[in-house]
């Protein structure tokens, strides 16, 4: 593939812990997703993407920054299938684009309240009209995911593979190449979260963005760092009534990634480290990511 898939994505759902920063610590998108060439959408057909990632944590952050749940340790790992189908039609001058990810999660989790396992599928995404455009040096790509709620869910459950609301998540994507190699990449989200009717809560609104620095190596290596930020912008609210003081979450996370090209089939490996989080786990991800057209 001359031109390398990875645009607005977003992936699955992936889990719940005890009740701190948007309902269960987590959010609908797994953060640190994308990374090279992540506003770059490819010519017409179809292509498919698997995630392949691995979440390990034993420190839950409060809104100090300090550990605040004695025991805890989470592992998540995902596997998602995304199959994007890009048209060869134009909407306000850009190609258009849908896809669809569906995700498989297994979550287990060590908290003071008991230890808790679950397998299943996760919350599936759609976006059925993602719009970009392309010049020599720059490419870009926005669209709108709608999160369904097709996980699990049990609110008296420690662990869930779903979290029984759904999310609006308007995306933009862009990524800039230099003449000598040199590529900047970001994908920006903003979550507008619906309220959970099992438990009456509903979870703040949250920013959050992927950013990769990258070089390219030769024409079939590309070598970079990069991570995700994430903050909470909206305070948690159950019944109506805000959750303490507001349970905010923030985090930043950066890392090493790499990419291979064989030609027909492109492989990301890449390591993210959360430091600075506020109301949420603190750990590490570990990416592998198989791009393909089909």
């Amino acid at each position: 593939m001359k031109k390398f898939l990875l645009l607005v994505a977003v992936v699955c759902c992936f889990f719940a812990v005890a009740s701190f920063a948007t309902e269960g610590g987590g959010g609908a998108y797994p953060n640190g997703a994308e990374d090279f060439m992540a506003g770059a959408v490819p010519p017409p057909g179809f292509y498919y993407i698997n995630y392949m990632v691995g979440y390990f944590s034993d420190t839950f952050r409060d809104s100090r920054g300090k550990s605040s749940v004695p025991g805890f340790k989470l592992t998540v790992i995902g596997n998602v299938s995304r199959l994007i189908y890009v048209t060869d039609k134009k909407i306000l001058g850009g190609n258009w684009a849908m896809h669809m990810l569906v995700p498989l999660v297994n979550v287990d989790v060590k908290t003071p309240a008991g230890d808790d396992s679950k397998f299943g599928l996760g919350d599936i995404f759609i976006d059925p009209c993602i719009v970009s455009w392309h010049s020599k040096n720059l490419h870009s790509a926005a669209g709108v995911e709608i999160i369904i709620p097709t996980g699990a869910y049990d609110k008296k459950d420690i662990a869930n593979v779903g979290r029984n609301y759904w999310t609006i998540e308007p995306v933009f994507a862009f990524t800039y190449l230099s003449d000598s190699g040199w590529e900047i990449s970001g994908k920006f989200m903003y979550d507008i979260n619906f309220e959970n009717d099992a438990t009456d809560y509903k979870s703040g609104q949250e920013f959050h963005c992927d950013y990769t620095i990258g070089k390219r190596i030769n024409s079939r290596w590309t070598a970079g760092i990069g991570g995700y930020w994430y903050i909470q912008t909206t305070d948690d609210k159950q019944n109506g009534i805000k959750v303490g003081d507001g349970n905010k979450g923030n985090v930043f996370a950066i890392g090493p990634q790499i990419k291979y090209d064989s030609g027909k089939l492109s492989f990301i490996l890449k390591y993210q480290k959360e430091i600075s989080v506020e109301n949420k786990p603190e750990g590490s991800k570990v990416w592998l990511k198989i791009v393909a057209p089909l």
